[in-house]
């Protein structure tokens, strides 16, 4: 059984949480045609140290930056490098941090100057079902109810779940139980208590599901070479409702990327 984190422990994966936040908004007040993923990964690095935090995927499990930066067909884990953005690419950031023994983790997923209607479309979708699996996380419920209200709201509008990749609980490991999938069906799986820390991260396609692991044994790309989208928050199982510890609030005004 998954132990629910105490309050004092939640309040150290809060403060991660608004550290990986502002991280992020950080990475997107740079993110333009011209720019290197590698420019945002040492943007990223150089807040996190600042705030006397590490960024905790340099290093894990051999992983070799701070941020995973995956653009267009990588749904994620990709490398930064010295691609340069182009108009109208997608780039997923994936942020962690590790402060006083505690982590943080959340990703979005940018425009990168005007992006066409159906790249919008997309984004949208993927993040709005975000939110639709955050309503779920409240004590009684199972991670089927999670996977299901992703699932069951990216579905109609055409677009796919990677079944392959899920959330996490979240604590002193990165990577903690339970697993939290994109698809299920409601009433199914692991059951939620309050207390529990978990990261809900709808990872959605254009085209179809399928996916391949790169030669590089990490960047993850749609089979079909479509886009794909991913974002991620970290909340807190509560009675009733689930209280969110990272945020795009400082990434975004009135509905707007804010950058």
């Amino acid at each position: 059984m998954v132990r629910p984190k105490t309050e004092e422990e939640i309040e150290l994966l809060r403060i991660n949480g608004d550290l990986v936040s502002r991280t992020l908004a950080e990475v997107g007040k740079v993110v333009a045609p011209g720019v290197t993923t590698l420019e945002l990964n040492r943007v990223a690095e150089t807040f996190i140290r600042d705030n006397g935090a590490i960024p905790s995927f340099k290093g894990f499990e051999g992983f070799p930056t701070a941020l995973c930066i995956s653009v267009n067909d990588v749904v994620v884990h990709g490398f930064p490098s010295d691609y340069v953005l182009q108009e109208g690419d997608i780039v997923s950031v994936d942020c962690g941090t590790l402060y006083k023994g505690y982590n943080g983790d959340s990703a979005y997923t940018f425009p990168v100057g005007e992006v066409d209607a159906a790249t919008r479309k997309l984004l949208d979708a993927t993040k709005a079902s975000l939110y639709k699996g955050i309503e779920q996380a409240v004590d009684g419920h199972r991670v089927g109810d999670i996977g299901h209200a992703v699932q069951s709201y990216v579905e109609p509008l055409g677009f796919s779940v990677v079944r392959e990749l899920e959330g996490h609980g979240l604590g002193k490991k990165m990577h903690e139980d339970p697993g939290v999938p994109n698809y299920g069906k409601p009433g199914r799986g692991a059951k939620l208590c309050s207390g529990m820390v978990i990261c809900i991260e709808p990872m959605i396609c254009a085209g179809t599901r399928g996916v391949y692991v790169a030669r590089n044994g990490w960047a993850i790309h749609t089979a079909d070479h479509k886009n794909a989208a991913h974002y991620e928050l970290t909340v807190v199982v509560r009675k009733g409702h689930a209280e969110q510890l990272s945020t795009f609030d400082y990434i975004e005004k009135d509905g707007t990327i804010n950058f």
